[in-house]
């Protein structure tokens, strides 16, 4: 069978690499192409554009790329005719994909179409989820509660697993033992400001600010891909330690602040007691507006799936050196604080699983052309 996959970003293809390694597994004929990144090429993946000529984050970024975003589309829709694919795979990227997959249900008829890793329609924009589920012909969501949501709505959505469930599983597997030279094993406060420079210029002189209070503790930075070192370093001083280890910096450390997203998860994963933050622009406005724009009571994915309060969020207008100061107080020093929060972890885990998302995935993808 011919597989098609459109990943917009990195982490997406990360997931489309692991999920073409499952499909090989389940189906020895299978050929792909798509949209993606390197790790998809090294997969075996024929690319047609690297995502990083597609990753156009905001109104504004995207009104600024306008040409390019049309080109890719073009890019796309040449390509989906050119292959002929038997399944489209939709991951995550949601206003590129549900373009995509509205041009494949109109010109390519006899095409399955799967979107793994759907958009976070349970958070905001709930209205696409009617849009998702007509179109597609499988849903495979990665959190256990898109079951329920999409069941509110009539839909089915499978829980196949979780990828950072299985990036973490993979880490521990081969790094059990921490190498004690290492100055990520030296207890400390570890630092994950983000993913994007915006996010680390907002973010981390105020992360640090707060990390600064405690002498006790270094300080260890965990930077992110594609961004260089010199941009942190911008920021340290003497002593504060950059690393791009990220997993072990996080397991070995005592507390760790981190920009809220998919690395609150990772952290809480890996077992580190944490304080949740995130920027925004017009942060007193956002509080007002909340309400309005987002339908869950949580902005992180720790809290969300617990479905309970078990980081501090300190988002907006509750970003600041005092209150990020106080909630680390706590979890460095408070023994019970840090156990309840530990506790509630080890029952995410536990609601999780233990499926691997990619193997999962591939099963149900196979399954609908047999």
């Amino acid at each position: 069978m011919k597989y098609f996959l459109i990943a917009g970003e990195a982490s997406g293809d990360l997931h489309a690499a692991n999920l073409i390694e499952a499909l090989k597994q389940e189906d020895p004929t299978a050929q792909f192409s798509g949209l993606g990144g390197d790790k998809m090429v090294a997969a075996g993946c024929r690319l047609y554009q690297d995502y990083r000529h597609m990753a156009f984050m905001g109104i504004w970024a995207v009104l600024m790329n306008i040409g390019s975003v049309w080109r890719n589309f073009r890019i796309a829709e040449q390509a989906l005719m050119d292959e002929k694919p038997d399944v489209l795979v939709l991951i995550d990227y949601p206003s590129f994909n549900l373009r995509m997959a509205r041009f494949a249900r109109k010109n390519l008829p006899q095409i399955r179409i799967v979107y793994y890793i759907p958009p976070k329609v349970w958070a905001w924009k709930t209205f696409r989820i009617h849009e998702i589920c007509r179109l597609c012909d499988e849903v495979l969501g990665i959190f256990p509660f898109e079951e329920s949501f999409y069941r509110r709505y009539g839909y089915t959505c499978r829980y196949v697993g979780n990828p950072t469930m299985d990036s973490i599983r993979k880490w521990r597997s081969t790094n059990s033992s921490p190498v004690h030279a290492s100055a990520e094993c030296t207890p400390h406060i570890a630092i994950l400001p983000g993913s994007r420079r915006s996010e680390v210029k907002h973010c981390l002189p105020l992360m640090l600010e707060a990390a600064r209070s405690f002498n006790d503790y270094p300080i260890v930075v965990a930077a992110a891909p594609g961004i260089d070192d010199d941009f942190y370093r911008s920021y340290l001083r003497g002593g504060e330690t950059l690393t791009r280890n990220t997993y072990a910096a996080v397991a070995t450390a005592r507390a760790a602040i981190v920009n809220s997203g998919t690395a609150t998860l990772e952290t809480a994963l890996l077992g580190c007691p944490q304080v949740a933050v995130y920027y925004v622009m017009l942060s007193k406005t956002l509080g007002f507006l909340r309400p309005l724009i987002f339908s869950i009571p949580f902005f992180t994915l720790v809290n969300i799936i617990a479905d309970k309060e078990v980081i501090q969020e300190m988002v907006s207008y509750r970003f600041t050196v005092k209150e990020v100061r106080a909630e680390l107080e706590r979890l460095l020093n408070d023994e019970k604080y840090r156990s309840d929060m530990l506790a509630e972890y080890k029952r995410l885990n536990q609601t999780l699983g233990d499926t691997p998302a990619a193997v999962h995935a591939a099963r149900r993808i196979v399954l609908l052309r047999k």
